[in-house]
């Protein structure tokens, strides 16, 4: 979902601690790019809060009594498909982060993270761009190299247009819709279909998967070429 222009970026808020909530609340009200339009104490709640709001960008805690945060996680993205969640916990675990991009969140950030890198990644994720925390980016690679993250056969790339493999390769720089759309000269509603187009040709469920494929299949080039 991308940000639109002179609205503020609407934000759910889903953790089981009050006073964390609190805190986050109060930080992004003093921000008037940001509008909390709601929060939940647990995954159930959550969910019925996504559906009823719609908001585009969900911080959701990953531990949380009774449904788990993938668990609700991955309910969210069938009611809320446009909304961009992000993992937000103290989990440092790489299997958590491995679960959680598997399962399709678009983002994992770390609770102990500073405020103007929590503020950016909440605008980063409201434009379509994927944020994964500093402190987890080598266990990320980690993970790919000892076969954490599943990543499909490089014959799968034959599934792939010429068109869509521009797109991935946009998608390995870390580029936004919106700015895949300005450089590709297409609209953004296009840029969201062929992205969606290369998710499931490549059996993946996340940006971050994308473009860790992309890398890994050397498919930086303009044109997507190896």
């Amino acid at each position: 979902m991308e940000v639109q222009d002179n609205k503020p970026i609407s934000v759910l808020l889903v953790d089981d601690h009050t006073l964390f909530r609190s805190g986050i609340r109060s930080l992004l009200q003093r921000n008037p790019e940001f509008a909390v339009v709601g929060e939940a104490s647990d995954g159930i709640e959550g969910i019925k809060r996504a559906q009823q709001l719609q908001p585009q960008v969900i911080l959701l805690d990953l531990n949380m009594p009774g449904m788990s945060g993938v668990e609700t996680l991955q309910l969210m993205l069938q009611d809320c498909p446009d909304s961009a969640i992000v993992m937000l916990t103290v989990s440092e675990d790489a299997q958590d982060l491995s679960v959680a991009l598997k399962a399709g969140a678009a983002g994992y950030l770390l609770k102990n993270i500073d405020t103007e890198y929590l503020i950016r990644a909440i605008r980063r994720a409201a434009n379509g761009e994927t944020v994964v925390a500093e402190a987890m980016t080598a266990k990320l690679v980690a993970q790919l190299h000892g076969g954490g993250l599943a990543q499909p056969a490089a014959s799968d790339l034959d599934k792939l247009t010429p068109r869509e493999k521009e797109i991935i390769a946009c998608l390995a720089r870390g580029e936004s819709n919106k700015v895949i759309a300005r450089s590709l000269d297409l609209a953004e509603s296009t840029v969201k279909i062929h992205v969606q187009n290369v998710l499931k040709k490549l059996g993946l469920s996340s940006r971050v998967q994308a473009a860790v494929y992309a890398v890994e299949h050397r498919l930086l080039g303009a044109n997507g070429e190896r």
